[in-house]
């Protein structure tokens, strides 16, 4: 009895000292600290940002994604006891109960009547402060975003500090107030309060990239923000993309089902990291750490396999274009320094890559075949992987490279873009703050993992946040990806416009039914696509814009937020310039900066060498325009304008209306050499009714200038295209002056 009691007197004792250095820690009054402790030791919280929220200066308006019933409840132990908790009529009747009735400062509230309250201004203006909390959710309705505006509106008026706070892990609580098929519970996952720098709206307003937002804008980007901080998923919340993916599968479920592809063979997180455990050894045995090792592969739970062994190894990834061409091929080795390279024979021959594989041999590297390693996989090592599938095998480095990637080519030598396991963590962040992606969905990735969207979007992402995807060899099988949809039932699909069009051609109105959001990007997507998607399939399409350099997402729009005719608004983090251009009356070039912009580039010039961006600033070239909100228009490719007679004209203006002439086909308008102009305008087209007089006349209506209209039309049977879906305009530019027998060099 007398040793029971003393265990219980020494418990209570050190309760009270936890408290009083959570006292002492954090600023919070003693008995805050004593409702807080249970919590911290429960969930592992990391509450190192709370000190900004506490130390903003009144006015300040704390704005809380509400994710879980107990929010309310760990922001009454943590945020200054004056503060008045705003609440919906549940979490405000749960914050009055025990033990928090003598701390709670709540009121509930009709989200329509509210926050017009003149008394919540007069509140503020007195030095007040307030806790909002807003539901949780990237794309917000227009009921949702109508909290934003009265937000805004309330700190506008009273010129109050905004706070955003989000707490990590809170959604997958058995507390979370979301759905259970989009955030798997957890007993006990940890927690991690992420905050911000207090700023009134005018600074924020002020701040936005050419001062163009609303106040309600400024205040849905300060959340985004928050929101990409804290990070994504339910693990801790580490910057190495290895672990990132590593805590994914813990938190989530080793034996979920994550990646499977075309040869029918689905993988768990656990089989994953197993297997890319067993390649990373292999990957240690013939290269260094922190070498590039090219890997050569198609869409495939190899390719998932290789590139996390790799990231558990300490090496990077040298992602190989074998569509580009055997001398593009030959350069990128040479370029990134490449030793070697893994591929599969079994994959070789059925591309019929034998010419590529020549090309990595002329570039100086040799060639690891799968099928060989995998033969040499002896119990032991799939025993040892079985029970450390969690531990990287080399110290993980954020900051150092992870992945490289090649550019097409197609403006000279290929150049290295050299990403870090930062970059690509931060931009999986970023597309996760302004899309709602959950672990219920399936994604159909028909992209290569050669190219950034592929990479990221189409099989990083999903890794990270639980999304099972589905890997597609080849963009290019037009009759067969109808039918893979159908079977597999995808949820999301990444694509672009001109694949967008050809599948739609080949599918059955049921193919793609289960689908309720496509991401299209690389190319504008026409108005037609957009309807075709939305009427057949009933899939939304949401236009985006990137770049390999920005890992590569720098602007999206959603569902619920984004404005047809652009590329959306810049990801949280991200910030732009736009360079006046000579002859462009509107717009200018577009050059961007953030988290998410690679290390540098490696040249033919300085093969291994990164150079990074001068002053962390890429030059995008294109020519963009910015609205008033912050929406982005492309323009086009600086070098996708042309100089007729002296005036720069815009070679994507004139495909627009080509377009909406023929919009059952393909067309690429480019310049070639003129004697007496300079350049003169081409059509290159699968149209076979395209009719220069019809184009003429359209193009008065539209309004182009007699000197935009096309010389001249060059009919095809099809249009080359590159591995990225793109119009490989450098080959359509030669078709047309082989065609029309001009001189390239006139």
């Amino acid at each position: 009895m007398i040793l029971t009691g003393a265990i219980l007197a020494g418990l209570i004792a050190a309760y009270l000292v936890i408290a009083g250095i959570e006292t002492w820690r954090l600023g919070i009054a003693f008995r805050q600290a004593l409702l807080y402790v249970p919590f911290k030791l429960a969930y592992r919280v990391e509450d190192d940002d709370i000190r900004l929220a506490r130390e903003a200066k009144a006015p300040v308006i704390y704005v809380v994604a509400h994710q879980s019933a107990i929010d309310p409840a760990l922001m009454l132990t943590l945020l200054p006891e004056d503060t008045l908790h705003i609440l919906d009529e549940y979490s405000a009747r749960a914050a009055r109960l025990e033990p928090f009735r003598n701390l709670a400062r709540t009121i509930a509230f009709n989200a329509e009547h509210v926050f017009v309250s003149r008394r919540l201004v007069r509140l503020l203006k007195g030095k007040g402060r307030l806790a909002v909390y807003i539901p949780d959710t990237v794309e917000p309705d227009a009921k949702a975003f109508r909290l934003y505006r009265a937000v805004a509106q309330i700190a506008a008026k009273s010129e109050a500090r905004i706070v955003p706070i989000f707490i990590r892990g809170a959604r997958f609580l058995p507390f979370s107030k979301i759905p259970p098929e989009k955030a798997p519970r957890v007993l006990f996952p940890q927690l991690s309060i992420a905050a911000l720098e207090g700023k009134t709206l005018r600074d924020l307003a002020e701040g936005a990239d050419l001062g163009r937002t609303t106040a309600a804008n400024a205040l849905f980007d300060r959340v985004a923000e928050v929101r990409v901080k804290a990070g994504l998923g339910a693990g801790p919340g580490n910057d190495s993309l290895f672990e990132a993916m590593r805590d994914a599968a813990v938190a989530l479920g080793p034996s979920r089902i994550i990646v499977e592809d075309a040869m029918g063979r689905a993988l768990s997180y656990r089989e994953l990291f197993a297997g890319a455990r067993i390649l990373g050894r292999r990957f240690e045995g013939f290269s260094a750490p922190g070498e590039a090792v090219g890997l050569l592969l198609p869409n495939s739970n190899g390719i998932a396999l290789s590139l996390l062994g790799l990231l558990s190894a300490g090496r990077v990834a040298a992602m190989i274009n074998y569509t580009s061409g055997a001398a593009n091929v030959t350069a990128a080795i040479r370029t990134a320094t490449i030793r070697m390279v893994v591929s599969s024979r079994a994959f070789i021959e059925k591309a019929k890559l034998a010419d590529i594989v020549t090309a990595v041999e002329a570039g100086g590297a040799k060639v690891i075949w799968l099928e060989d390693v995998r033969e040499s996989i002896n119990w032991v090592e799939k025993a040892a992987a079985a029970v450390l599938w969690r531990f990287p095998l080399a110290r993980q480095a954020a900051e150092r490279p992870a992945v490289i990637l090649f550019t097409s080519g197609s403006e000279g030598t290929p150049k290295a873009v050299v990403l870090s396991s930062r970059n690509l963590l931060a931009n999986a962040r970023q597309v996760e703050s302004r899309l709602a992606l959950w672990p219920h969905d399936r994604l159909l990735n028909v992209l290569p993992v050669f190219h950034a969207y592929g990479l990221t979007g189409g099989t990083i992402m999903p890794i990270l946040l639980g999304v099972r995807v589905f890997l597609y060899p080849s963009p290019l099988h037009f009759k067969q990806i109808p039918g893979t949809a159908s079977k597999t039932k995808p949820t999301i699909m990444f694509a672009t416009d001109t694949f967008l069009t050809a599948y739609a051609r080949s599918a059955g109105d049921a193919d793609f039914e289960t689908l309720r959001l496509v991401v299209a990007g690389a190319e504008r997507v026409r108005a037609e696509t957009r309807r075709i998607w939305r009427e057949r399939f009933g899939a939304e399409i949401v236009e985006g814009f990137g770049m390999t350099e920005a890992s590569p997402v720098v602007a999206v729009n959603s569902a619920t937020h984004g404005r047809h005719g652009t590329v959306g608004r810049l990801v949280p983090g991200m910030h732009m310039q736009i360079e006046a251009v000579e002859g462009i009356a509107e717009g200018g070039r577009l050059w961007v900066s953030g988290p998410n912009v690679m290390l540098g580039y490696m040249t033919s010039e300085r093969p291994g060498t990164i150079a990074p961006p001068e002053n962390g600033w890429h030059d995008s070239g294109d020519i963009v325009t910015v609205d008033r909100e912050g929406f982005i228009e492309i323009k086009g490719r600086a070098k996708r304008f042309a100089k007729i007679a002296g005036e720069m004209v815009s070679l994507g203006a004139i495909e627009v209306v080509v377009h909406s002439l023929w919009p059952e086909d393909h067309h690429a308008v480019v310049s070639v050499p003129d004697k007496r102009r300079g350049e003169r305008i081409v059509l290159v087209t699968t149209a076979n009714e395209a009719d220069p007089n019809v184009l003429r006349e359209e193009s008065k209506k539209s309004g182009l200038a007699e000197l935009m209209v096309p010389a001249d039309i060059v009919k095809v049977a099809e249009l080359p295209l590159l591995g990225s879906g793109k119009v490989d305009y450098t080959s359509a530019r030669r078709i047309a002056i082989e065609m029309l027998g001009l001189d390239a060099a006139a």
